[in-house]
């Protein structure tokens, strides 16, 4: 997305990492007296609708969990918040060459959890943001990561620099971080 605004893409509004927010505003790209934080966003695992719950409360689960798949769908493990994670997570539990044949890696979360709802593996899960598990029909949130493989991604909004709807674009990022709309981002995935 960052690309695509540097590249030009006429865009009024923006909501990326923080950190990449905060690279667009060095670069001139996003109003800075427009930036706020919407919240943040756990990387969770998935599973389909149809199929049980994994519980993974300790490393021991995870990696188990890990394991016993024969798909893991995953975001982009070079570009993805997520995916970056979740390739940090496989070595962590020293697992990564054992699930490489297994991984199922996508441009990003929605996409990927789009292909778990669709997968006819046997025994398939997926982990990505929150938001983008909720967000897909098919897949259910199976749980956080447990403690020492979190991650909790802070998404923060800003003005593009070249907007052409200036105004509806600072009432849209009221609107999203507004303490009215707490409730409406939790049930979205967001953690606050």
């Amino acid at each position: 997305m960052t690309e695509k605004l540097r590249g030009g893409i006429p865009t009024d509004a923006v909501i990326l990492t923080t950190a990449l927010i905060a690279r667009l505003a060095e670069e001139k790209l996003v109003v800075p007296a427009s930036i706020a934080d919407v919240g943040a966003v756990e990387t969770a695992l998935a599973v389909r609708s149809a199929d049980a719950k994994v519980s993974v409360c300790h490393i021991a689960d995870l990696r188990a969990a890990f394991l016993a798949a024969d798909a893991i769908f995953i975001p982009d493990t070079k570009a993805s918040t997520a995916g970056i994670h979740v390739a940090k997570v496989l070595r962590q539990l020293g697992i990564a060459d054992a699930v490489a044949a297994r991984l199922r890696i996508y441009p990003n979360g929605a996409t990927a959890m789009q292909q778990l709802a669709a997968s006819k593996a046997a025994r398939a899960i997926g982990c990505t943001q929150s938001t983008e598990i909720i967000s897909t029909e098919g897949v259910t949130l199976s749980g956080s990561l447990p403690q020492g493989y979190e991650l909790a991604t802070i998404y923060t909004a800003a003005v593009a620099a070249r907007a052409t709807n200036p105004v509806q674009a600072v009432a849209l990022i009221d609107l999203l971080t507004s303490l009215d709309q707490k409730a409406t981002r939790k049930r979205a995935g967001f953690l606050s």
